[in-house]
């Protein structure tokens, strides 16, 4: 974008780092600690980028989602990227792209998607929005990611496809996963949107099937407010998702001069070929992106360390907490730190987040336990393969807390110490 008047906005930049500066304190402070879940990621140069585009006047839709559409996906090596308003849009871009009439082999009404129980609501609601059947299969107890096993026991008739969720950063074990779908001819999606930052073995995870989706909501990797994006290789899979984002129009695919001279009486710029949401993003949210993506390789390595720091301080209580482990051959980006009771361990979940909430550690549910509990998928067609007893004894006995970026050696021996202290007094 190009502004006018560069010395005022230069006493606006600067207005803004000195604001940041003086009122922007979101590390750990030991004089009065609190250690949040998530802690803000953005700066100055962020706003200073968003505030510019507020200025220009253009914040629909245009150049600055484009221009992080491309860097992102070119980070991803992946072929296009088309971003949306949210996560959990990209995931309903995704399936609807997937089950679109002019997609080939699409799926079908009554196709069923194999999908973990352990995972969220709007990894499930675009299914059934769709008209599609969701299964539910158990997952590993150590990764915490659906279990192959469970994948290829879970497969009948009517099974189309299979959505993976990396849990909390940890990718699934996609040498398994791509193999079943490979021999059983299954499409693959990738929902990735707390998995920003992961790869196996060295591939960036949602690169792997036909569509991949990432959220870039406050709290994930890297923010751009809310915003989410889907990523394929398939170029007319790209092209449905632009028409479906935006009202059905083909004002943003690659090349609309066939359309234009299929209905050379309609006025291009409306020109409505398929079914449309509104799924857009802002202008204000692609120049976000373009300043934070630059940074995500060193909020993961943050995370990294902050895990690492953690899981070697809790070792003691190892018999009485279960970690998640890194899956073999892939890179963990630590959205959050999960931890699972044990049998032998003398308390409850809501006793120990209890304790945590009383000394300033925050703490959750991990993801939103098994999903197919959840009293709202009992209103839709479902199916639900085996037990799920894993999914369901970390709803039960689970919670994750804080493993973010601005958690220094301080943070964690804060939150350390405060853990010994409740695993003194519950033996």
């Amino acid at each position: 974008m190009t502004l006018k008047n560069e010395p005022l906005l230069a006493s606006v930049d600067a207005a803004i780092q000195a604001y940041c500066t003086a009122e922007h304190h979101f590390a750990f402070n030991p004089a009065a600690p609190v250690v949040r879940l998530h802690e803000p990621s953005f700066g100055a140069e962020e706003i200073q980028a968003v505030v510019r585009c507020m200025l220009s006047t253009r914040v629909t839709m245009a150049e600055q989602v484009k221009k992080f559409e491309g860097e992102f996906a070119q980070s991803m090596r992946a072929s296009h990227g088309v971003m949306v308003n949210s996560g959990s849009s990209a995931n309903l871009l995704a399936i609807a792209a997937l089950t679109n009439p002019v997609t080939p082999d699409r799926l079908q009404p009554g196709d069923e998607v194999i999908v973990p129980a352990l995972s969220w609501s709007t990894t499930i609601w675009p299914l059934i929005q769709c008209n599609l059947v969701p299964v539910f299969v158990d997952i590993d107890p150590l990764t915490l990611n659906l279990d192959p096993v469970a994948v290829e026991q879970a497969i009948g008739p009517k099974t189309r496809a299979v959505m993976i969720v990396p849990v909390y950063g940890n990718p699934c074990d996609m040498t398994a996963i791509t193999d079943i779908c490979r021999r059983r001819n299954l499409i693959l999606i990738e929902d990735c949107c707390e998995a920003l930052g992961t790869t196996y073995e060295g591939q960036p995870v949602g690169t792997f099937g036909h569509i991949g989706t990432f959220s870039f909501y406050y709290s994930h990797h890297i923010s751009t407010m809310e915003g989410g994006i889907c990523l394929t290789n398939n170029l007319g899979l790209a092209e449905t998702m632009r028409i479906l984002r935006a009202h059905g129009w083909v004002r943003e695919v690659q090349n609309p001069q066939p359309y234009y001279d299929q209905n050379p009486d309609i006025d291009p710029r409306f020109l409505f070929v398929n079914l449309g949401y509104n799924l857009r993003p802002m202008e204000l949210q692609g120049a976000m992106g373009s300043v934070q993506l630059p940074k995500l390789a060193q909020f993961v390595q943050d995370r990294r360390q902050t895990a690492t720091n953690l899981r070697v301080g809790l070792e003691p209580y190892a018999d009485r907490l279960l970690f998640q482990q890194e899956t073999p051959k892939g890179r963990h980006s630590w959205f959050g730190f999960p931890l699972t009771l044990r049998d032998a361990a003398t308390f409850s979940v809501r006793e120990l987040r209890a304790f945590l909430t009383s000394v300033h550690i925050e703490s959750r549910p991990v993801i939103c336990g098994n999903v197919a509990l959840q009293p709202a998928v009992k209103l839709y067609p479902h199916r639900i393969a085996g037990t799920l007893q894993h999914a369901t004894h970390v709803m039960e006995r689970g919670l994750a807390i804080p493993s973010h970026h601005l958690m220094d050696a301080a943070a964690c021996d804060y939150v350390l110490h405060h853990m010994q202290s409740f695993m003194d007094g519950h033996r």
